[in-house]
Order: structure tokens, then sequence, then C-alpha cells
């Protein structure tokens, strides 16, 4: 598939870039590098790519990227929520605060809140759009690097070469194997998350939840120990979705994404607000997700030994839904790393692998710590302090994370990270 010469690219640079995994990184790994004119392939075991999911939060942070690919944004501009406000309650339904989010959007732009599948499909369609080679139903089983290149076998027996591999394919990548130089497993977090998307006629005809849905998008939280609980009504009321974190130890060996029960997710929240109750009961049951959280110690590199093989996203490190930036630090990712290979040039690759580490590394860590914090925040909130100051319940929204270009500040700093980086 050649490329598309509708949309803007650098020159060729050269440098063949292969991707495995089509999520949110792989997939903006793929666009940003087409943009700089890398040659990319980009492989995923499904054999087709279906708009599933619940919803998914972009921070300022990343939704820039979208202005950056020609007609992403005017798609998605239909589909996204709308509120700028989020009420607090407590698990009973007293109402607590309001967190506006007008002044963040003012001064640092847009966030992009919305379906996970339908937004995914409209960059999967402007990647295909861009004549990216994209090739589903390559299910990838070893990693493997040369002094000269990297590549993939598949349970096919096919084999992939390029300069670069990107593994992106989620926690537990077969990159990391060749990372980290074993197989390591993930850990249960001690959390599970309930997740469903489902339309809102019943909400709307129910006169204790009508409010959430009646007067177009919303967005609502209920806090209580070791469980809370979040509502957003979104494509002007007319869909809701919810997600309810708690404490679990289910297995996770094989699986941790289960279909629900409505009557695990009704024991959770026994005695809370009527109106949460009616939330859940109104959920189509072929709609519930039991997701498990899992755990990953953070790695002590993204990078293989011969620096031609690089995690990233969910394969690098996995985010909390509290961090409400996973898919944004995916997606930096992949941003970054265009435009350190563009800035180094093919001769010089290696180099740009070790200053794309170098630049990632620690911001990833700082911000995925924020997900801990804000969890701990909430599960194991002092109320007593809470009713005295109830906007110490609100989100940190801090401009290191969310008013930062990754791109920008990959160009300003290449010189200052590769000249600290030594021998």
């Amino acid at each position: 598939m050649g490329s598309n010469p509708d949309f803007p690219r650098l020159p060729p640079s050269g440098i063949s870039v292969l991707i495995v995994g089509a999520g949110f990184a792989g997939l903006t790994a793929a666009i940003e590098c087409d943009r700089k004119g890398h040659h990319v392939t980009l492989l995923d075991k499904s054999p087709t790519l279906q708009p599933l999911g619940d919803i998914i939060s972009f921070g300022q942070n990343s939704s820039r990227f979208f202005d950056k690919w020609p007609g992403v944004r005017e798609q998605l501009d239909p589909i996204i929520h709308r509120s700028e406000v989020f009420h607090f309650h407590d698990w009973t339904g007293r109402y607590v605060t309001t967190q506006s989010f007008a002044e963040e959007h003012r001064a640092w732009g847009p966030r992009v809140n919305g379906h996970r599948g339908e937004i995914h499909q409209i960059l999967y369609k402007h990647a295909l759009a861009r004549g990216i080679d994209i090739r589903l139903d390559h299910t990838v089983t070893n990693y493997f690097e040369t002094a000269t290149e990297a590549g993939v076998e598949t349970s096919t027996g096919a084999r992939f070469t390029a300069d670069l591999v990107l593994a992106a394919e989620g926690v537990r990548s077969r990159g990391r194997k060749l990372v980290l130089g074993f197989e390591d497993h993930p850990q249960p977090s001690g959390y599970a998350v309930f997740r469903t998307w489902y339309p809102s006629d019943e909400l709307a005809a129910n006169p204790r939840t009508r409010h959430l849905v009646a007067n177009g998008d919303s967005h609502n939280g209920w806090i209580g120990q070791d469980v809370h609980f979040l509502a957003a009504a979104i494509k002007d009321g007319k869909e809701m979705s919810w997600v309810c974190t708690h404490k679990d130890e289910g297995d996770i060996k094989e699986s941790w994404q289960f279909p629900g029960k409505l009557e695990d997710v009704l024991k959770v929240l026994e005695g809370w607000d009527p109106v949460v109750l009616d939330l859940v009961r109104a959920t189509p049951p072929d709609r519930l997700t039991d997701y498990k959280l899992v755990f990953r110690d953070p790695l002590p590199t993204f990078v293989s030994p011969g620096k031609r093989t690089v995690l990233i996203g969910d394969a690098a490190h996995p985010f909390l839904p509290t961090s409400i930036q996973g898919a944004s630090q995916a997606m930096e990712d992949g941003v970054v790393m265009a435009a350190c290979l563009d800035r180094a040039g093919k001769e010089a690759l290696i180099e740009a692998v070790r200053v794309w580490e170098a630049i990632r590394y620690d911001r990833v860590h700082r911000i995925q710590q924020t997900g801990v914090t804000t969890r701990e925040q909430w599960h194991k909130a002092d109320w007593d302090a809470i009713w005295k100051d109830p906007e110490s319940m609100h989100l940190q929204r801090e401009a290191w994370i969310l008013d930062f270009d990754a791109e920008e500040d990959t160009y300003q700093r290449y010189d200052e990270v590769k000249a600290g980086l030594g021998s």
C-alpha cells in the first residue's frame, strides 16, 4: 500500500518501522511515523477491528495531536462528551462539590472524552486513508533483533523485519521478554472495574435518573470506602457510560476481562444512592464488563539490549484509570519516537532510541503515580476533612502534564538530552 499524497508528510527518511498492535499507542506511532516520512508496517492479531469498549479520556496533552491529523478533529466533534463540570457526591447521594474544567479548556485547549471504539475507528480509518500498511490477523509469537535490524515471527511462520520494532500490543506483549531478558507476568492490583455503555432511554423515563440525561451531557461521581462510581451521559444525553472501581482479588492468570454480573455490582454498592443503583439496574446484562486492573512493577528499561525493539503504551507502562492518562501517554510515546527518529536520521537510529527513552521514562512514571494518588484520595477519604474543605476531593489538573506538547518538547530538548546520555 502506497502513501496517500493528499496528507502532508516529510520527505522519506529511509527508516523502516514495524509496529505490533493497533491500539492507540500503535496507531499513533504509525500515523506520526508516516507524518515524519518513515516507512511503516503495522500488525495486529485481530481479524477485524471492531468499535468495542466504553468511555476513554484524552487530556489536552494528547487531544492536540488530533488537530495535526487532517479531518480527525472534525470526525470526533459530533461524538465527544460535552460537559465542562464534574459533580461529586458521597455514596449516599449527598452532594459534595462541583469541579469546573472551563478555565483549563480556555487555557490549554479541549479534552476529548468519548466511546473508545468509536474514537479508535476514526484513527484506524485515518491511518488507512494515509496509505499505511496495516495487516490484521497477524499474531506475533516472537521478537528478535540483530546488530542491523529487528523483527518478529507470527503464528503462521511469517517473518517481518525493520530498522526498528515498536511493541504496542499491551501488558502481555511478547516483546517484554526480549527487553527484560525473561518472562514476566502481570499481577492483580487488588482492584477491578465494572464498565458499561448503553442507550439512556430507560434513564430518561425514570424520575430518579432523568436529570442525568434530560439536559444534555453530564458527568457525576459517587465516592465511598474503597469504591468509586463515575457516570457520564454523552451524545446530548442519549447514551450513558458508567464505571465502578472496587476492591477485587480475582485471578488474572489467563484473562483479566470477563462478562460482568449485575448482581455482583449491586452487592458492591449495597446501601448506596438509589440513583446509582438505578443506573446499574438499567444496564443491559450483555453490556457489562468486569475488568481486573493489573499491576506491573516499573520496568528498568523500555528498550531491548540491541536498542532496536521498544515497548510503548501498556506494554511498557500500564496506567490505573484514575490517572486519566493511560491513552494520552501511549500517544505521547508514539509522537516522541517519530520525532526522535526524524531528528536523528537513519544513521543515528540507536541514538534516537536512547534519547526517546531518556525523554519518556521519568515523565511516564511520575504520571503513573498520579493514578495511585487519586485512587487513595477517593477510596481512603477522610469525610470529616472533606466536609470542611469539599474542594479537596477535586482531581488534580496539573499544567506540567496537560499543558504540554510532546512533539514540540522533543525537538526543543533533543540535543540537550543527547548530550546527557554519555557514551
